[in-house]
């Protein structure tokens, strides 16, 4: 059955990936970003997935933009919490701002864009959410307090909305990647990536599109009885109980 999607932060890297394969899939879907118009017109133009833009740290601006984009596709069967950025920095020297811009729009956001779509999920007695946590959410990193409270934050609601969504036929899940070889990781100078690489134990990078099959995954019909499930995509380099 063709299915309606929204992902956020959806028209490049992990996010693009993921929003090409769940329409490769059949699905109808609508890629959310916030400030790069250059980027989203270039991947509406070689995808055809229509593109909003919204800022998914501001409560409000989630409501109108998600009701903007079910006039255009119809109820959302499928929502993809994608959207994300860092401000790294050592605890000691990170302001307020850094730690609050990360919270709001790495957690915040989940929160913001959730809300609009899992009452009528639960409506329907259909529904797949899938929250792209990361390994850093999982075992914590040197220099991203911020951004590793939030994914971890993004794992706890997992779990939690899982288990209120279940008996209604809505699955909440997580998939936390690794290092990918986006645009920004494949930037980081050389000897950095030898060493990241290095504690990779299939020895490389993931591929975005990786990422894209395990939302795939979960986000079909066929996954119902994966429920509460995170997901880990890191090539070994940090196994979770």
């Amino acid at each position: 059955m063709a299915r309606n999607a929204i992902v956020t932060g959806g028209t490049r890297g992990i996010g693009a990936a993921i929003a090409k394969k769940l329409k490769d899939n059949g699905c109808t879907v609508a890629a959310t970003y916030a400030g790069n118009d250059e980027a989203a017109a270039k991947f509406k133009e070689e995808t055809g997935i229509n593109v909003f833009k919204w800022d998914v740290g501001d409560y409000e601006a989630c409501r109108a933009g998600v009701a903007e984009v079910e006039a255009a596709q119809g109820p959302t069967d499928i929502l993809v919490n994608n959207a994300g950025i860092t401000r790294d920095g050592m605890f000691h020297k990170i302001g307020p701002e850094q730690w609050s811009q990360v919270i709001r729009a790495d957690l915040d956001s989940v929160f913001n864009m959730t809300h609009q779509v899992f009452p009528g999920m639960r409506e329907r007695g259909f529904g797949r959410i899938v929250n792209i946590s990361s390994i850093n959410g999982q075992k914590g990193q040197m220099g991203q307090t911020n951004y590793s409270a939030a994914k971890a934050g993004m794992i706890g609601f997992t779990r939690a909305l899982a288990q209120e969504g279940a008996f209604k036929g809505v699955t909440v899940n997580a998939v936390a990647p690794g290092y990918i070889a986006t645009d920004m990781v494949s930037a980081m100078p050389e000897e950095a990536l030898k060493k990241i690489t290095a504690q990779i134990p299939v020895g490389r990078l993931g591929e975005a599109d990786e990422i894209g099959d395990c939302v795939a995954f979960l986000a079909d019909d066929n996954a119902g009885f994966i429920t509460g499930a995170v997901l880990t995509a890191n090539g070994g380099q940090y196994i979770a109980a």
